[in-house]
């Protein structure tokens, strides 16, 4: 059979947020699940119990390259190219003053997450659900109100926040390591668990969502 290329993917990360992917492979491996392919999670594979394993460190024309290979027999393997299925979507719209806005609606039709900000330009909006999908899923939790910082190690490239508004509401953001806040949670809730039950959804449910472009 002619080799079949299922997913490919060549782009610069962080070591952070190669630590996170790798954190994340290990997590599913220790645990017997469907191993991760990509960031998002929308390809899985889920090998044997006893994967052959090639380490392999080159030096080339003035670069080096570290290669991880895991090798098993396709009828003990079990490969899903849509596994990350959402149970929500992202709608890009514009407002009142022609902003660029989106909102990710689970399923049940409640709003889940927002944009902090609207953008003049489109593409901006794009690349503020672009950062949503891509960071979520890894980004730490930590709560204001006790004054936690976020682990240096592992994690993505921002943070979920919880704390508590003026009314007493609890509350999440998620907040870019620049400082930048990508989302949030868009309501208040009663307790700090349905503070975090909210945020974790944004997590699960962000980096499969499909976008649409709506009227508003």
């Amino acid at each position: 059979m002619p080799e079949e290329t299922i997913h490919e993917e060549k782009r610069s990360r962080t070591r952070q947020a190669l630590a996170t992917y790798f954190r994340r492979i290990a997590r599913a491996l220790g645990r017997g699940e469907p191993v991760p392919v990509d960031d998002a999670g929308t390809v899985t594979v889920d090998p044997t119990a006893e994967p052959d394993v090639e380490v392999e460190l080159e030096r080339e024309d003035g670069t080096v390259q570290f290669e991880v290979e895991m090798e098993f027999e396709e009828s003990e393997t079990e490969v899903d190219e849509d596994a990350a299925a959402s149970n929500a979507s992202f709608e890009l719209y514009a407002d009142s003053a022609d902003q660029h806005r989106w909102r990710l609606i689970h399923d049940n039709g409640n709003i889940i997450a927002d944009g902090s900000e609207g953008y003049a330009d489109k593409r901006d909006a794009r690349s503020g659900i672009e950062s949503v999908q891509r960071n979520a899923p890894g980004a730490h939790v930590v709560d204001v109100s006790r004054d936690e910082e976020a682990p240096d190690d592992g994690g993505s490239d921002a943070t979920f926040e919880l704390y508590a508004d003026s009314a007493d509401q609890f509350r999440w953001r998620l907040r870019h390591d620049n400082g930048n806040i990508v989302a949030d949670g868009g309501q208040g809730y009663a307790s700090k668990q349905k503070a975090k039950q909210g945020l974790r959804s944004v997590k699960t449910n962000a980096p499969g969502a499909a976008v649409e472009e709506t009227n508003g």
